[in-house]
């Protein structure tokens, strides 16, 4: 009995290298596709990412990203919110929720964000300066 456990367990982790590079695989195709504006095809290999390996964020990043193409903001904020859950520092992510918020007129969530967004930005931040014209166009707006 011990002699199958110990079988087992060297096979299970003789296994994880393969699963590894197959959720590597699946996000590199969709990422491939995506590029190739395949977004359904994209899908499917984002959504095979993850279920390889169910905290890869990239692939909730990439799935929000098709699902603001196809105009479903439920699953766009969903997928954007889970990428931020597993890596906060996730400078695109924080960036399309902060657009998410503005297109709301959530002001008060985008000032949250934004402080949030200053934090962490290293290659996203003259993007800083985008939300703030934003902020101020919509204010405007509601002035008059």
């Amino acid at each position: 009995m011990i002699l199958k456990i110990f079988i087992f367990c060297i096979f299970i982790l003789g296994l994880s290298p393969i699963a590894n590079a197959s959720e590597n695989n699946f996000y590199d195709k969709g990422k491939k596709l995506f590029d190739e504006e395949k977004y359904e095809e994209s899908k499917f290999q984002f959504e095979r990412s993850i279920v390889y390996n169910p905290k890869h964020s990239n692939s909730y990043l990439y799935l929000g990203k098709i699902f603001k193409i196809e105009k479903n903001t439920k699953e766009e904020e969903k997928n954007i919110n889970t990428a931020l859950l597993l890596d906060p520092k996730n400078e695109e992510a924080m960036y399309i929720l902060i657009d998410l918020e503005l297109e709301r007129s959530n002001f008060s969530k985008v000032q949250d964000l934004k402080k949030d967004f200053k934090k962490i930005c290293n290659t996203l931040c003259e993007k800083l300066t985008s939300i703030d014209t934003r902020l101020k166009d919509f204010e405007k707006k509601d002035a008059s």
